[in-house]
């Protein structure tokens, strides 16, 4: 599914070239769960806002169901986005002046899903995580642990190929956190690949493979 080669990320300042990924080489089958860990600055975000094509400023390979990534332009970058991956971010990225239901019905309305069906799969998913009495408020309206609950929902609502999460359990009680890594898990073997950032061991051993990053290099788990 993904396949990068010699994948570089790095800012340009006064002293010459910043680097944040260097030379990632990493190939991604369809239907793995893999854990990206390190310590904080490693790469780990960086590594997977180009995954989920939110940033095209990158040097080297990157092919994503064949596609080669590193060739497309920003338009065609957003509609393999829009088609086929959910992403969870670490600060929610909730549209403010929509309602909850309205933010888990976006990612639906890029595909070709009929209203009434639209309807239907919005009121499951609402009733799946518990939040059919938060509907009708805005993100503003709801804690930080509402808010990511939303985030998760809205990143799975469309059944998409690949789910991207960024510390997807980080503003959760531990209940509700093992809750969403069930989610995953079982979504896992239903063929959805997942990639997910976290520091928590507990939520890694969900994974089928950990890929470690140290200063934008991997230094372990390695294809």
């Amino acid at each position: 599914m993904i396949k990068l080669r010699d994948l570089e990320k790095f800012y340009l300042s006064g002293y010459g070239k910043t680097f944040v990924l260097r030379r990632i080489n990493l190939d991604i089958s369809e239907g793995e769960f893999v854990t990206i860990m390190g310590p904080s600055g490693a790469g780990k975000s960086t590594l997977l806002g180009i995954l989920g094509m939110l940033d095209g400023d990158f040097e080297g390979e990157f092919h994503f169901l064949d596609q080669p990534v590193h060739k497309l332009k920003p338009r065609q970058r957003v509609e393999l986005n829009k088609q086929y991956i959910g992403f969870v971010f670490q600060s929610y990225h909730l549209l403010d002046d929509m309602t909850v239901y309205e933010n888990l019905d976006l990612p639906l309305s890029y595909r070709n899903v009929s209203r009434k069906e639209r309807q239907s799969i919005v009121a499951d998913v609402l009733d799946r995580f518990h939040i059919v009495a938060k509907k009708d408020l805005f993100p503003n309206q709801l804690s930080g642990g509402q808010q990511q609950l939303v985030a998760v929902a809205r990143a799975i609502v469309a059944r998409p190929k690949l789910i991207l999460a960024d510390e997807p359990t980080g503003n959760l009680h531990s209940a509700q956190g093992k809750e969403i890594m069930e989610l995953f898990k079982k979504l896992n073997e239903e063929e959805t690949t997942i990639i997910q950032v976290t520091h928590s061991e507990d939520n890694a051993a969900y994974s089928d493979r950990i890929i470690n990053l140290r200063d934008g290099w991997v230094v372990d788990g390695e294809v």
